[in-house]
C-alpha cells in the first residue's frame, strides 16, 4: 500500500468511537517499533515528522524508513498497513510546501500564535496549495503551553480554544482537521506536581456540536507513564515532577469527536529509560545494537499499549 491521508482514517474513528494514534519519528528505532505494534494490533497509524526531526536525521531518510516499513508491513503481516506520513507544527507555508513536494500525504500548518485573521491567511495558502497536490490539512486554533522540539510556549501565552470561532475559521480555511487547546501540553512536565490535570471537555463538547462530524485533533498528549520516570531516575536520571495527561480523560476524548491523538513524549521516555537502565546494568556495554534493541522492544510495548487501551484503534485497520 502506497502512503494514505487521514480522510478514511477519520472518517471511520470518528464514526467508530475511537482515534488514530499520531507518533513521532526520529530514526529507525523508533519507527520500527511504532510499526511493529501497528502491525501485530492491526492498527491504522500516522506517522509525524517534526521540523526538528527533518534537520536531526534529514527528509529522504524518514521518507525511506517509512517506506521500508510499509514494505516490511506487506511481506511480514499479508496485509496493507494504512500509514499517514504528517508534518507536525509545520511554522510556515515553505516547509509545509517542501513536505508536500516530498511526498507527505498530510501537513500541519501552526499559526495558532498569530492573530485569527492571519492565522486564516496563511492556513487557507497551505490548504490551496495541499489540495491541489491531493495532500490534506490539519490546522490549530488555541496555543497549548509547554515546550516539545520547535514549539515552545509558556504558561502565560497559552489560550482555550474559542468555540465561538471553529465555524468560521473551518469554512474560510478549507482545512481537514482541526486541533484544539483543551488543556493538553507539551513535554513531560504538563501539570504542576499535586495538581488534578483535568481537559476541558465543555470546550470539546461544544466545539464538536458546531463542528459535527469533524475530526478533531489533540495535540500534547502524552501520558508520561510514571514507571518511565522512576525507571530513568533510578538509572542516574533527573526528572522530578514529570506528570502527563490521564490515559483514561485521553480514551474519553477519542469517544468523542477527537480522531487524532499525538504522542511524542512518551516514545523519548521509554527509550531513554530502557537504555538507561541497560548502561548502568551492563557498563561494559558499547554496541549500539545491545542497547537500542530493548530500547525498540520499549517503544513497541508502550504504543502497543496506547493502541489498545487508550486510542481504541486496534483491529481497525
Amino acid at each position: 500500500m502506497a502512503i494514505v491521508t487521514t480522510k478514511e482514517m477519520f472518517q471511520k474513528a470518528y464514526d467508530g468511537g475511537y482515534a488514530i494514534g499520531a507518533f513521532n519519528v526520529n530514526n529507525m528505532e523508533i519507527v520500527q517499533g511504532i510499526t511493529e505494534a501497528a502491525i501485530e494490533q492491526r492498527a491504522p497509524l500516522i506517522l509525524q515528522v517534526s521540523k526538528g526531526a527533518r534537520a536531526y536525521a534529514k527528509h529522504v531518510y524518514l521518507m525511506k524508513l517509512i517506506e521500508a516499513a510499509i514494505a516490511d508491513a506487506e511481506q511480514t503481516a499479508g496485509f496493507d498497513l494504512p500509514i499517514c506520513v504528517h508534518l507536525d507544527h509545520g511554522d510556515s507555508f515553505e516547509l509545509c510546501k517542501s513536505c508536500i513536494d516530498g511526498g507527505f500525504s498530510s501537513v500541519m500548518i501552526d499559526a495558532s500564535s498569530k492573530p485569527f485573521e492571519e492565522n486564516i491567511a496563511i492556513t487557507k495558502q497551505v490548504v490551496e496549495y495541499a489540495h491541489d497536490h491531493g495532500v490534506v490539512v490539519e490546522a490549530e486554533l488555541g496555543t497549548l503551553a509547554g515546550v516539545e522540539d520547535e514549539v515552545q510556549v509558556s504558561a502565560e501565552d497559552s489560550s482555550y480554544t474559542r468555540p465561538e470561532d471553529v465555524q468560521e475559521f473551518v469554512q474560510r480555511t478549507g482545512c481537514d482537521s482541526l486541533a484544539i487547546a483543551i488543556g493538553t501540553s507539551h513535554g513531560a512536565y504538563k501539570f504542576k506536581p499535586g495538581t488534578k490535570p483535568q481537559l476541558r471537555f465543555d470546550i470539546l463538547e461544544e466545539v464538536s456540536k458546531r463542528l459535527p462530524g469533524f475530526p478533531i485533533v489533540l495535540h500534547g498528549s502524552s501520558s508520561v507513564p510514571q514507571e518511565f520516570v522512576e525507571m530513568i531516575n533510578a538509572n542516574g536520571g533527573n526528572m522530578p515532577g514529570a506528570i502527563g495527561v490521564p490515559e483514561e480523560q485521553l480514551r474519553k476524548a477519542a469517544s468523542m469527536a477527537v480522531c487524532k491523538i499525538n504522542i511524542d513524549s512518551d516514545l523519548r521516555l521509554a527509550m531513554t529509560a530502557s537504555i538507561r537502565k541497560f548502561f548502568n546494568e551492563h557498563p561494559d556495554k558499547f554496541d549500539p545494537r545491545e542497547y537500542l534493541k530493548p530500547a525498540r522492544a520499549a517503544i513497541k510495548d508502550m504504543v502497543a499499549h496506547k493502541l489498545v487501551d487508550v486510542l481504541g484503534c486496534n483491529g481497525k485497520a
